[in-house]
């Protein structure tokens, strides 16, 4: 596994209004943004190349990661090879790759293929922050062909949130479990199991094949999950259950707990002592500096 496959395209409709002025990838959890975890992660389980996909309205996110880990952006017609410095320092290359419509997630898997360096490759959701053990790193010293995605049990109410996976026989107590297939967002009632997928995936590149094929699903979207279920009458296929906890960071609640755990993952309890402005030691008021008749202005 030489590349990672980072999808970032997304419009963030579900932390509406804040991703209207800031990617849902650049929000904080803590003292991190979204999008560092994924970063970092993909790092530590290996990565040579990490190909990152926006669209041209989060060009922010390719600012940021330009700025914070000198990223290198490439085009299709003049992909960049890895680099001996970048090999050296054990530093991935950073490429990025655009999906400037919302067809989902399947397409922007798709949109990466320039890009994917040969052999089996990951792909990490960075909505969903892992925190504790490097969940695709875990998957990595576990994985032997095929595809490979990482699972959890979800509650049976849960499931049309989420891929499902269709087991062979029961899951037993082993972490690698072979399943013979996904639904992706079941209706109520119809689901195969409670065992849901998550946002780490390996795949084989045989996956780049079938997407263009692939009917729109769930959503009307290219959804990654039909692909890799009509993969797996070919290729093995694998639901890895990974020592971490998953939070959801598309939405608020799931960010607030990801920045609450973050914190204590810090050592930092959950002190009062900075919630209020100090100054010279003392508890200060905060107030505007700007005369109301300068705000008036500013917003005309």
């Amino acid at each position: 596994m030489r590349t990672v496959v980072i999808p970032a395209a997304g419009k963030g409709t579900r932390l509406l209004p804040l991703t209207r002025v800031t990617a849902k990838e650049l929000l904080p959890v803590y003292d991190k943004v979204v999008m560092d975890f994924a970063i970092e992660e993909a790092t530590a389980a290996g990565a040579s190349r990490i190909v990152v996909v926006i669209s041209q309205s989060k060009l922010a996110i390719r600012n940021y990661l330009q700025d914070h880990v000198a990223a290198a952006q490439v085009s299709p017609a003049r992909p960049v090879a890895v680099t001996a410095a970048s090999m050296a320092s054990r530093r991935p290359d950073i490429v990025f790759a655009f999906q400037d419509e919302p067809l989902g997630l399947g397409h922007a898997v798709l949109c990466a293929k320039p890009f994917v360096l040969p052999g089996p490759f990951g792909v990490i959701l960075p909505d969903d922050v892992i925190l504790g053990e490097n969940c695709l790193a875990e998957m990595r010293a576990d994985y032997a062909s095929g595809q490979m995605v990482a699972a959890m049990e979800v509650a049976p109410k849960e499931t049309a949130k989420y891929g499902i996976f269709a087991l062979r026989g029961t899951a037993g107590s082993s972490r690698s479990i072979s399943v013979s297939g996904m639904v992706e967002k079941p209706a109520a009632g119809t689901a195969p199991s409670t065992l849901a997928a998550v946002g780490r995936y390996i795949l084989d590149p045989m996956i780049f094949e079938i997407l263009p094929h692939t009917k729109p699903g769930a959503g009307g979207e290219l959804q990654l999950t039909d692909a890799i279920a009509i993969a797996a009458n070919a290729l093995s296929l694998t639901a890895f259950k990974f020592s971490g906890t998953r939070y959801d960071c598309g939405n608020h609640a799931g960010l607030l707990s990801a920045a609450m755990a973050r914190q204590r993952s810090l050592g930092l309890g959950a002190s009062n002592d900075w919630a209020q402005p100090r100054r010279n030691g003392t508890v200060g008021t905060l107030r505007s500096l700007t005369p109301p008749s300068a705000v008036g202005d500013s917003l005309r």
